[in-house]
């Protein structure tokens, strides 16, 4: 968490300056010069007091999608505000910034909470899928043959046709589902027996070869994996490897694997390898834009036959921002009689790391006739 310190520069000990917070709620894409707030009204603010004090808002972002209208002590949107751009990454989005004033310094927070509207439609990824259905013909058809019983089977019935000719042909048709996965090859014995004295017979041993059809879909060993990946990790780094099977033959027995939908950004961060289920980064991974990636994955057999699963990625801080200083409000000029609890200086020094990375220390020369206060956002 990034810390946030606010540094007052004051004439030897004093009293405290005047803080407050706000906080509004808008909804997402509201036209430009929409009201957001009453600022005036909501921190006890008279309108002469904006204006004497030369009221102004201070962002550290480039952004800056409201404004301060001081003649009227309101805050308006200045421009069109797309929740979905803005964050990408989180479920509650929100602006942060501060309003100063000068003569004497006053220091004001606002959060301003931006609500989803239902701005998008549903989209699908691809706009046409096909898919492969294999056929089978399952009977076995077996000619020339009369008086004949057939044993060793559960799967097989014998039936009989009889002949113009006055000959018989016998058909071995199926009657319960073959499954190659429980038995590949299948043994029968066929006899035929005929009608003199002695009772004549012959046999014949018949071997039967299933061939396999997709019928097993890939199968993930976990439906949600979980990895973790340190930000600024080169790219080509493998972050984790998916892995599916398919209890199918051949090419009905191949995995492809790749990225399906996906929440914010992760396909602009991630790949998978089609062959290997490895998932490898090929963005830049910033721990302060982004703290977790979802990244939606499928595995695809030959047939068409489909699993998914779903990879949670945390992303792991790296000290690689330094404190930035940057000066919010100040007086060019102080009087030599001014009264001791005199705010000189606002400073606002941040540092976007998280944790320990993002905790600051602050120093002031000694022997110098100011001291600072510290407050921690």
């Amino acid at each position: 968490m990034a810390a946030f310190v606010i540094l007052l520069f004051v004439f030897l000990l004093s009293l405290h300056p005047v803080f407050a917070q706000v906080s509004y709620s808008i909804p997402e894409e509201m036209p430009e010069g929409s009201l957001v707030g009453n600022i005036a009204q909501d921190l006890g603010l008279d309108i002469k007091r904006l204006m004497s004090g030369k009221a102004k808002i201070y962002t550290r972002n480039s952004d800056e999608y409201v404004e301060l209208n001081r003649e009227r002590g309101v805050l308006l949107v200045k421009q069109r505000i797309d929740r979905e751009a803005l964050c990408t990454e989180t479920e509650l989005c929100a602006l942060h910034f501060q309003i100063i004033l000068e003569n004497p310094m006053e220091f004001y927070t606002v959060t301003v909470q931006i609500t989803d509207i239902n701005d998008n439609a549903p989209t699908f990824e691809k706009r046409e899928m096909k898919f492969k259905i294999s056929e089978s013909d399952l009977d076995v058809g077996i000619n020339g043959v009369q008086n004949y019983e057939l044993k060793s089977t559960e799967n097989f019935a014998l039936k009989l046709h009889n002949n113009a000719n006055g000959n018989t042909n016998v058909e071995m048709v199926l009657q319960k589902p073959l499954d190659r996965e429980k038995q590949e090859q299948i043994s029968l014995v066929l006899t035929a027996v005929d009608g003199g004295e002695p009772q004549m017979s012959g046999t014949m041993l018949i071997a039967i070869t299933v061939l396999d059809a997709n019928d097993n879909a890939p199968v993930f060993t976990q439906q949600t994996y979980k990895a973790t990946v340190t930000e600024n990790s080169p790219k080509g780094t493998v972050v984790a490897t998916v892995t599916a099977s398919d209890a199918d033959q051949g090419s009905n027995s191949k995995i492809t694997y790749s990225i399906t939908d996906t929440l914010g950004n992760a396909r602009k961060m991630f790949e998978v390898n089609m062959e290997t289920g490895d998932v490898s980064v090929i963005g830049n991974i910033d721990f302060e834009k982004s703290k977790h990636f979802q990244v939606n994955l499928g595995a695809s057999d030959d047939g068409g036959l489909t699993d998914s699963c779903k990879l949670i990625i945390d992303v792991q801080d790296v000290n690689d921002n330094k404190p930035e200083i940057n000066i919010m409000s100040k007086s060019t000029v102080i009087s030599e009689d001014a009264e001791l609890n005199t705010v000189v200086t606002m400073i606002n020094i941040e540092d976007l790391d998280s944790g320990e990375n993002g905790n600051v220390k602050c120093f002031i020369s000694e022997n110098v006739p100011f001291y600072f206060k510290s407050i921690n956002k």
